[in-house]
């Protein structure tokens, strides 16, 4: 008995792990093309200054440059983000 309440109560005190996640603007040019996107960040980026360099360096592979982080977030805001970002959903 005294085991499982150890158990549980460990349990109990552990955060679940959160993800990270950007919303961002960016644009191609000749033509000018515009894009906003939902990115995954890894736990050391989670900030908009450190999310900058990662999604410059993401989006950048495939011609794009970034205008702008818009927030950076956790799990619970993706769902609201999903239809906006279309095909820029968690693409990079």
């Amino acid at each position: 008995m005294k085991t499982l309440t150890l158990t549980l109560a460990l349990l109990s005190a552990t955060p679940a792990a959160a993800g990270c996640f950007a919303d961002y603007k960016a644009k191609q040019e000749d033509p000018l093309r515009l894009h906003y996107g939902v990115i995954e960040l890894p736990a050391d980026a989670c900030n908009a200054n450190a999310a900058q360099s990662v999604i410059s360096g993401r989006i950048g592979r495939d011609g794009w440059q970034l205008l702008n982080v818009i927030s950076v977030f956790d799990d619970s805001g993706l769902g609201s983000r999903q239809s906006e970002a279309a095909e820029f959903y968690l693409r990079y």
